[in-house]
Parts: structure tokens; C-alpha cells; sequence
């Protein structure tokens, strides 16, 4: 077998959507002729963990954990926060702060960790790998981000030994939907794109997870993209396990729900249906798994809906698999942001995999809603559109009430993660 050093920060036992495109990747690479070696860091510091990931990882893979350095003490201790908090991801804000230390900490993050938190990481990682891969060799590097600190050691290891480099890119980097709030200087800014081109020039492929992320990065620099999306594991659905339905309508929304997720035009629709649909209001659940933003629980609250709100804190990931198909509609917002069209979540797929219809709130020209129609899993309404979100509604709940309510779910095969390790390998023959 030939072998590939991928560098990730986030691997098993951290939890969270970041961890789980390359530990699938991971668990089929041997099925394709790859051998995997994982470099991780030691000690990170990891929104959330999920021990239930660890059975993905392959019999005797190698994994090399090197010690990193991140600032989140201090940052804890300017928020007046006690150790043991962990950081959200992105711009989650479950509690109400100080606003002024709030602004001043994000101001720090954005100018003086570029491009991320994890910068201290890259120059000892860099020192060691070298030694490392002198000592075991690989064919192929592979970096995946955020955090692109990740790309910064694979890209300075594969120029001093000459090595193939595929940077795999899960989000975007100056194209995020917070990078607006990061509070950037014009000299942070222009750092940020420089760094972020020269990995776009430099590695031998890049690969993104949407056909927009690749037109995006396009107009940044015109080369090829692979478009590898993200997808779900057979593996995790136990044949001849099935699920009990709620026994109530229940929508529930899986994974973190921050503010620019924030879905006015379902609360406002949800208000209207118990308050002139017959028993309605006796049916409806509001199933919200994980961490959520606290101006999403004031807008529930606004609309008169807490009642009907069951909150489930964050679930491992085996369990989550069981309360998607559990649910009797499963809720896909996409950020309702200047990239709303290249945003295509990893819950998506496993939303498929669930065979749930599913009830998306998004721009009706992105990458979704393409898998969307092509998929026949569901149904979509715009940002604003709040008319179709009660025609939506309203249709699901018949179906619910007579016993009708399934998903197609047809052609989603090719998005099995075994199948999409197919087409990561092909990349890696191509480029070693």
C-alpha cells in the first residue's frame, strides 16, 4: 500500500462536526490501496468529545500526537471564565456578556492569531515531521481545515521534502460566514489572503466539499478543484436496528443552531399553525440537539413557542444517528449569510441516511437544495419566504396525521462515505 500523512486537528475522541469528514476517510483509506498515518495534537482544546467515535478507527492505525500550545487560558481569563469552559465554535453565544470584553477578545483572535488559534502549532509540528518522515517516509500529504494551520505545516513539510500535497478544505477560509466579525485590520486582512493563496498555488490538489466552494475559490485562483462532498456511513445505521417514531409531529433541528441559523420564518409559520390549525398545538415538538445561540432562544421565546420546545444538550454521535430517526421532520438551515449557497452541511447527508423527510430553509439556487431535488428527500423554503414555510408545514402535518409522512430518498448512494473514499483515493493516485 502506499501511504498518506494526513494532518488534522480534530480526531477522536473530539466530537463536533470538524472531526468526522476525515475519520471516515480514514476508516476506508485501506480499502483503496492507502495506508493512513493521522498526526494530531495531543492536547487540544475540543468544543465537545464523543468517545462513540473512537470505534471508526481502524485496527492498528498509527496515530502520532504531538503537543500544541493555544491560547484559550488567557482568552478564558479576560472573559472571566473558569478553566474548565470549553470554547464554542465559531460565534456561538449561549449566555448573555460583556459586550465590550466580548469585542476586544474577537478583535485579539482576528489580528493576532492568523490564521487561527492554532498557530503555535505549525513551527514545532513543522520541525518534527521533518525528522519523522525521514524516518518513515509517506507518498502523499494530506491537511485538512479549519483550522488552516493545518495547511500551513503540510505546505512548508512538502516543499522541504518535496512531497505531493492535497489540502482539503471543509469550510472555507476568507469566505467563512464570520470572517465579517473577526474586527480585521486592513494588515490582518491582507495577511489572511496571502496566506490563504499561497496554499490555493502551492498544493499539488485542493479539494472543497460544494461545486460553489470551488467556483468561490476559483475566483480567488483559477486552478482545478476536486469536489468531494461529505456524506454518511452505512456503518452507523445497525442492520436490524429500527427506531420508534415520536410519537408526536417533532421537528428537530441536530447540531449547534447559532444566531445566523436562526429560522424567523419557522417560528413566525409555527406560531400561525397553533393558533388556527386544530390540534396543532397538541401535536407539535421542537427538538433542538445540541448547544444553541441564546438570540435563538429569545426569538422562540418572542413567538410564544417555549412550550412546545424540548432542548436535548449535545448528544454523541451514536445517539444522534438514533434521534434523527427517531424524529418525525428533520430541520436543515442553512446560514442565512453572503456564502448561503455553497454551505452544505455534513448533518445533511446524514440526515439522508436517516430516510426522514427533511425540511430545509435556504437559498432555492445553492448546493443543498441541488441534492435537495436531486435526492427528492424534502423540501425547501426560502430565507423570507414564510408563505411556503406554512404550505410546508402544513403539508407535512397531514401526511403526520395519516400516516403518510416519508421521504423518497432516491440516489443517495454515490454520498455513502465509502463511496466518497473512493473518489479521495483517485485524487491521491493522481497526485503521487
Amino acid at each position: 500500500m502506499k501511504k498518506v500523512l494526513v494532518i488534522a486537528y480534530y480526531w477522536p475522541p473530539s466530537g463536533g462536526a470538524g472531526v468526522q469528514r476525515w475519520l471516515k476517510f480514514v476508516k476506508y483509506l485501506r480499502d483503496f490501496n492507502w495506508e493512513p498515518v493521522v498526526f494530531c495534537p495531543e492536547n487540544p482544546e475540543y468544543p465537545e468529545t464523543d468517545l462513540s467515535l473512537l470505534k471508526d478507527i481502524p485496527k492498528d492505525l498509527e496515530v502520532v500526537a504531538f503537543p500544541i500550545w493555544e491560547p484559550y487560558n488567557a482568552y478564558k481569563k479576560l472573559l472571566g471564565q473558569k478553566k474548565e469552559v470549553k470554547i464554542n465554535a465559531g460565534f456561538l453565544t449561549e449566555t448573555t456578556k460583556n459586550k465590550t470584553l466580548e469585542k476586544f477578545s474577537v478583535w485579539i483572535r482576528g489580528n493576532f492569531f492568523i490564521p487561527d488559534a492554532r498557530k503555535f502549532w505549525i513551527k514545532p509540528s513543522v520541525r518534527f515531521l521533518k525528522k519523522y518522515l525521514a524516518q518513515h517516509p509517506v507518498d502523499v500529504i494530506v491537511s485538512t481545515g479549519p483550522p488552516h494551520s493545518a495547511h500551513l505545516i503540510a505546505m512548508q513539510i512538502a516543499r522541504s521534502l518535496k512531497l505531493p500535497w492535497l489540502a482539503d478544505f471543509r469550510d472555507p477560509w476568507t469566505n467563512i460566514d464570520f470572517y465579517k466579525d473577526l474586527r480585521l485590520t486592513k494588515c490582518a486582512d491582507k495577511k489572511h489572503h496571502q496566506l490563504e493563496l499561497k496554499v490555493l498555488q502551492q498544493a499539488s490538489a485542493v479539494s472543497v466539499i460544494s461545486k460553489s466552494m470551488s467556483d468561490d475559490f476559483k475566483r480567488i485562483h483559477n486552478r482545478s478543484f476536486e469536489v468531494i462532498t461529505n456524506g454518511f456511513d452505512l456503518d452507523d445505521l445497525p442492520p436490524g436496528v429500527t427506531s420508534v417514531r415520536d410519537r408526536k409531529f417533532s421537528i428537530a433541528h441536530i447540531g449547534t443552531l447559532v444566531n445566523t441559523r436562526n429560522p424567523i420564518i419557522l417560528w413566525e409559520s409555527l406560531k400561525w399553525m397553533t393558533e388556527n390549525i386544530p390540534n396543532f398545538s397538541e401535536d407539535i415538538e421542537i427538538k433542538l440537539v445540541g448547544k444553541v445561540d441564546i438570540a435563538v432562544t429569545k426569538s422562540i421565546e418572542e413567538f410564544g413557542l417555549t412550550r412546545f420546545v424540548k432542548k436535548i444538550p449535545y448528544l454523541p454521535h451514536d445517539q444522534v444517528v438514533i434521534s434523527q430517526q427517531e424524529s418525525q421532520v428533520l430541520l436543515l438551515i442553512i446560514n442565512n449569510t453572503p456564502n448561503a449557497k455553497m454551505i452544505l452541511t455534513g448533518k445533511f447527508f446524514e440526515y439522508l441516511a436517516a430516510g426522514r423527510p427533511i425540511l430545509c430553509i435556504g437559498p432555492d439556487d445553492g448546493d443543498a437544495a441541488a441534492i435537495l431535488r436531486e435526492t427528492r428527500s424534502g423540501l425547501l423554503a426560502g430565507f423570507d419566504d414564510v408563505k411556503t414555510m406554512k404550505n410546508h408545514l402544513h403539508s407535512l402535518y397531514l401526511d403526520y396525521k395519516n400516516g403518510n409522512l416519508i421521504a423518497k430518498n432516491e440516489n443517495i448512494g454515490k454520498y455513502s462515505r465509502k463511496e466518497l473514499t473512493k473518489a479521495l483515493a483517485e485524487v491521491l493516485n493522481k497526485i503521487s
